[in-house]
């Protein structure tokens, strides 16, 4: 990542506090640095090492053009990750995970597609042709729909990778992840198995603090994969410039062989009809001495 991560500045934003330690998930103690009143505390530079590592990943993810869906239906994380994820161009769920979100990525588009059917209803005027009641029904239908899947309605292919914030929260996410093979970003507290995510980044994932912390970290790696992405669209301009120029080139060449060969044709008529003329008189000349 372009910034280096200050392991104070994570200390001060709460990101070491664990969970207490009897609901512990053994598989998380590689993590942990120490107990203290009942509380684990988790070791910030293996997070920082851990938020670089993770922070590299999506950066690549976001270069390639492919999509990062951010989940986090915590009522703490909810605002902080649609601001996050809005900044970053990126879609995201807040909102309850809609069953089958990925593995039944299909009819999931359809919702959103009658989203905007309903909005081409309100522009040509259809809409105002339905009774009272059925618009009623319609915008209900329409505000419900924007809720649950407006935050995702440019997604139009499956996302590159999840990042999620609270794995126990969001397990139906995970699992859904797993049968197609998306890799997962999460933040993963002390009660959770970090078996579960392909790149753990081990922090507290209840405090307001920490999560904005932590996110604001890495949607500036991925902010970072966006404008490199756009200065390679930059640097690919000038060869097309050059393209372009070819054929105008050949045209030009085209043209001046054109002219070249009528001044040709023009040069050579004069020579064909003087042997024209010379051949008649020869055959005049021939028919008077017979």
């Amino acid at each position: 990542m372009a910034n280096k991560i200050d392991v104070k500045e994570l200390l001060e934003a709460g990101v070491h506090f664990g969970h207490m330690t009897r609901k512990w998930d053994p598989n998380m103690a590689p993590y942990i640095y120490m107990e203290r009143n009942g509380i684990h505390i988790i070791n910030l530079y293996k997070t920082a090492a851990k938020i670089e590592e993770a922070g590299e990943a999506m950066k690549k993810i976001a270069a390639s053009g492919r999509k990062i869906l951010f989940v986090a239906t915590k009522k703490q994380a909810k605002d902080i990750v649609s601001e996050k994820a809005l900044a970053c161009n990126m879609p995201y769920i807040t909102e309850r995970w809609p069953g089958g979100m990925l593995t039944n990525f299909v009819t999931i588009r359809k919702a959103v597609k009658k989203m905007s059917t309903i909005d081409r209803m309100k522009k040509d005027g259809t809409f105002m042709t339905l009774s009272k009641k059925e618009r009623l029904q319609v915008d209900r239908l329409r505000a419900k729909l924007e809720k649950n899947l407006g935050s995702i309605s440019d997604m139009s292919r499956l996302p590159a990778a999840l990042f999620v914030v609270d794995i126990k929260a969001e397990h139906i996410a995970i699992k859904e992840a797993q049968k197609l093979n998306i890799p997962v970003f999460a933040m993963v507290d002390t009660n959770s198995d970090p078996r579960e995510v392909d790149y753990v980044i081990p922090s507290n994932d209840d405090a307001s603090k920490s999560i904005d912390k932590i996110l604001t970290l890495v949607t500036d790696a991925v902010k970072d994969g966006l404008a490199n992405r756009t200065s390679e669209k930059d640097g690919e301009e000038s060869p097309e410039a050059e393209v372009v120029a070819a054929p105008e080139v050949a045209a030009v060449v085209e043209e001046v062989a054109v002219v070249a060969t009528e001044e040709v044709a023009v040069a050579e008529a004069p020579v064909a009809e003087a042997e024209v003329a010379t051949e008649a008189e020869a055959t005049e000349e021939t028919k008077t001495e017979e």
